[in-house]
């Protein structure tokens, strides 16, 4: 009984040890990762400051502001 108990512990951290074998991202992973997300935000800051979505944005915060209660 003792015997099957080892192999099933030993089975058990073989399957831990593969699992965590590849847990996270390199480093070049991470440089694409932030490559991506300067150019998310590039484009997300030049349509936010255009023209008609500043407009409609600006729009949008007097009617809130000048909402009753």
């Amino acid at each position: 009984m003792n015997r099957k108990i080892r192999k099933a512990v030993a089975a058990l951290a073989r399957l831990r040890r593969a699992c965590r074998a590849d847990a996270g991202m390199v480093t070049s992973e991470y440089a694409m990762g932030i490559i991506a997300a300067v150019g998310f935000a590039v484009l997300l800051y030049e349509v936010v400051t255009s023209g008609q979505v500043r407009a409609e944005l600006q729009s949008i915060v007097k009617k809130a502001l000048s909402a009753r209660m």
